[in-house]
């Protein structure tokens, strides 16, 4: 039965890499052990076996492109659709359909996935103790690789239950070793209270664990790049106790709005020199924004990215599914005209009037009201706006890879008969590496997968500071920083429309917040906290036309289905009728 364990969990940590994500394995020092055929025992019994058995668990950590059924979870909110039909989200999220099989990576896989990677979390923490030190360790180094291996399984199994959380809410905490054999779950059928589960149990853990990451100097040198370190676990107690502030938990949680501002204050005061908005000797706005996501923290001096997935380089395979058709991709990844409208004006004014706390414009059958003191036209929608809007969505016009963007219908990016052709009238430009397309798509990148950044940082601070104090000259700040990276110029100080009010600055900055993570997965989870969902979720996603004449006019692309219920995914039927645990409300 142990020999079984151990080749079912490896097998499957190795497929889940490959079959849940675009990109390829890990980088080099998670080079996983190639026999399938070891024993608990053997495992444990060897240091070295016992520390590729601990790599390996960072398999677990999931890469956001194309993992729904080569589709993304932005294109399940109203940032995005999927253009081809075997997009995952689309038979699934996009009309209300949780247990539609296209979208099983996200809705009903995540479950086992998440407690399998939390089952060898629990492994190391239990049996390293056990673990024979190796005769080439000094007494000092396996005391201190004892120490950093289990603070870091303690680490990965927080992410992994704060990801559960975010999906099924509270979800039984398991922290023995469960028999793989049996019901998982038998015996932990009672569901914690979101205090017991967030603040009791995942704050706790992360507090306690991050004493004994590696340091910012270790973590963050080439030889243990991708490891988790100190300043991770800061940053994730960061966003948790944000969302725990939010209008949706903070009566269970007992989280205040001044313990989340604490919380990122706390990580800019302990780690903020080592981290900041990464910058280039250019001022367009866009390569500086886009190479956050692209640069290596360990070979391109990227200060930016506290918590990444650490991919391998790789090549047109992985981005075929989301670049235009016109260059011989398949469309994938649609960007919204509701995106698009939330980006201000490069001079930093806002093009519309009214935005509501989803951070989008207020519309009316469609149409957003023009603020006309912004120089804002929807002829020339494109045109004199936030650098950030340039850097992440391809629309008409603009030059990219080898041609330039034209969605007129029958052309490059909107041939007729092209059923992958963008539905919204743009294709999507962040997280997708142009060096590759160069020299018939052979070129290659890297393209890590980014968890938390330090703009989030700064956007998790405004917002909780907003929310205690109202507009102020700290928040300002916050926001400056971000935006004057994108090219914006003017001040948010010189808003009257925003310093009048706590409520229409929390707007901006849910708008602002958007706007900068859009396609990282955060707006999915966002709209959730701050309890607008069904507003944000049921709204059509908007597109536009393009004429032969290069006239826009503005379209309902799509439409969406997302009810209260949906605030939470049910738990996997085979879960329940397995273990008769409660599901979440409304669902059966």
């Amino acid at each position: 039965m142990k020999k079984t364990i151990l080749y079912s969990l490896l097998a499957l940590t190795i497929s889940t890499s490959v079959l849940t994500s675009c990109e390829d394995a890990f980088g080099s020092f998670l080079d996983k052990q190639p026999s399938n055929e070891l024993t608990e025992e053997q495992v444990f019994g060897d240091w070295s076996l016992m520390e590729q058995f601990h790599f390996d668990t960072y398999n677990f950590l999931r890469h956001g492109a194309c993992r729904i059924n080569n589709s993304w979870l932005d294109a399940a909110t109203d940032l995005a659709e999927t253009s081809y039909a075997t997009g995952g989200v689309r038979s699934t999220f996009n009309i209300g359909n949780y247990y539609g099989s296209a979208g099983a990576a996200e809705l009903t896989d995540t479950w086992e996935h998440y407690y399998r990677g939390i089952r060898k979390c629990n492994m190391i923490i239990n049996r390293i103790e056990s673990v024979p030190k190796s005769a080439d360790l000094s007494n000092d180094k396996y005391l201190q690789d004892k120490t950093n291996y289990t603070s870091e399984a303690r680490f990965l199994r927080a992410w992994f239950y704060w990801e559960l959380f975010l999906r099924y809410g509270p979800v039984p905490i398991v922290t023995e070793v469960l028999d793989p054999d049996g019901d998982l779950l038998s015996g932990y059928t009672d569901r914690p209270t979101v205090k017991e589960y967030v603040v009791d149990f995942l704050l706790k853990e992360l507090s306690e664990c991050e004493s004994g990451l590696l340091t910012y100097q270790d973590a963050w040198n080439a030889t243990y790049a991708g490891r988790i370190g100190q300043p991770m676990a800061r940053a994730l107690a960061s966003r948790i106790k944000l969302y725990m502030a939010s209008p949706r938990y903070s009566a269970e949680s007992g989280i205040t709005w001044q313990e989340a501002a604490d919380a990122a204050k706390s990580f800019m005061d302990t780690y903020g020199s080592k981290f900041a908005l990464f910058t280039e000797e250019t001022t367009d706005g866009i390569l500086p924004y886009n190479n956050a996501l692209l640069r290596t923290t360990y070979l391109d001096s990227n200060k930016e990215i506290i918590f990444f997935r650490n991919d391998v380089a790789v090549g047109w395979s992985a981005i075929q599914n989301d670049t235009p058709v016109g260059e011989g991709g398949k469309g994938g990844l649609c960007p919204s005209q509701n995106l698009v409208d939330m980006y201000d004006m490069i001079d930093g004014s806002s093009p519309f009037t009214t935005y509501d706390a989803t951070g989008a414009p207020v519309y009316n059958n469609g149409q957003p009201t023009i603020n006309t003191g912004s120089g804002y036209s929807d002829a020339t929608m494109w045109t004199g706006r936030d650098k950030r809007l340039e850097a992440t969505v391809l629309y008409h016009g603009t030059e990219w890879g080898n041609g330039t963007i034209n969605v007129i219908k029958g052309q490059r990016d909107n041939p007729v008969g092209n059923a992958n052709a963008t539905p919204t009238g743009y294709y999507v430009r962040k997280y997708i590496p142009e060096a590759i397309l160069g020299s018939v798509h052979t070129g290659t990148s890297r393209r890590l997968w980014t968890f938390i950044r330090y703009a989030e940082i700064m956007l998790n601070y405004a917002e909780a500071l907003n929310e205690v104090q109202g507009p102020s000259t700290e928040v300002y700040n916050m926001l400056d920083q971000i935006r004057r990276r994108s090219g914006i110029t003017g001040s948010v100080a010189n808003r009257s429309d925003l310093t009048s009010s706590k409520e229409a600055m929390r707007n901006f900055i849910h708008k602002e917040r958007t706007v900068e993570l859009a396609f990282e997965e955060h707006r999915a989870w966002d709209v959730r906290r701050w309890n607008v969902a069904v507003e944000a979720l049921s709204r059509p996603i908007y597109g536009i036309d393009v004429a032969a004449n290069g006239a826009i006019s503005r379209k309902t692309a799509q439409g969406r289905v997302f009810e209260n219920k949906m605030y939470l995914y049910p738990i996997p039927e085979g879960e329940v009728w397995k273990t008769n645990i409660e599901n979440n409300p409304d669902w059966k």
